[in-house]
């Protein structure tokens, strides 16, 4: 039986393979339904099923960033995550105007590429922290027609997001934050991070100023605190 969200892994490394669908596929709502280790053979199966989610390493031998556009020639609704060792910032913006919406790195907590998959499934985009930081460091032209709604999509916030700007505008940190939600406090900061990319902001004032407005939190706790 399909559970919820269905993901193909495409990399050319058997341990990768074997180490997401162990993570992934104890979820509930997560299904691995193919390993490929090759743009050729992916792109048979995308003719076959139409997954949910494709986890591709565009670096990996076998893939290329050719291979992310294959993907929607194939299946157009499928979206593409990609995950990879450390690339400068031109490789990650390369991907992202080929196609992708999410990208992590190999080395992520398990936690956020659980998240990367159920965001992009959802239809939002998500960075872990690390690759957010370098695309922000990265010089984008805002004209560029590849990124016409890059910044510009309505916002979506996760269940567990909003979770993470309430307790933000409760005063609680990270740490606090990661204790509170059986998480880890990388796995926090990179929700945070998403949260302020998402929101277009730079700081926690605006991510308070943001629940309130949004009645993620009530104003009068504010007003009415005790000190």
């Amino acid at each position: 039986m399909k559970k919820g969200i269905t993901v193909v892994v495409a990399d050319n490394n058997q341990l990768i393979q074997m180490g997401l669908k162990v993570v992934l596929s104890a979820e509930e709502d997560i299904e691995i339904i193919a390993l490929t280790d090759n743009t050729a053979e992916l792109s048979e199966f995308l003719e076959r099923e139409k997954p949910d989610v494709v986890l591709m390493d565009f670096t990996a031998e076998g893939f290329s960033l050719e291979s992310i556009p294959t993907v929607f020639k194939k299946s157009p609704k499928t979206r593409v995550v990609a995950i990879t060792p450390d690339q400068e910032g031109t490789t990650i913006i390369n991907a992202l105007k080929a196609g992708v919406t999410s990208y992590v790195k190999k080395n992520c907590d398990f936690a956020e590429i659980v998240s990367s998959v159920r965001e992009t499934a959802a239809g939002s985009k998500f960075f872990c922290g690390k690759i957010l930081e370098t695309i922000q460091q990265v010089d984008i032209d805002p004209e560029a027609d590849e990124f016409s709604n890059f910044n510009c999509e309505p916002v979506h916030l996760s269940q567990r997001e909003q979770e993470i700007i309430t307790l933000i505008a409760e005063g609680l940190t990270n740490s606090q934050i990661a204790e509170k939600l059986f998480l880890s406090p990388h796995t926090v900061n990179t929700h945070r991070k998403n949260i302020m990319h998402k929101l277009g902001v730079k700081n926690t004032a605006s991510i308070v100023m943001y629940a309130v407005k949004t009645n993620l939190v009530n104003v009068n706790k504010f007003l009415f605190s005790s000190s």
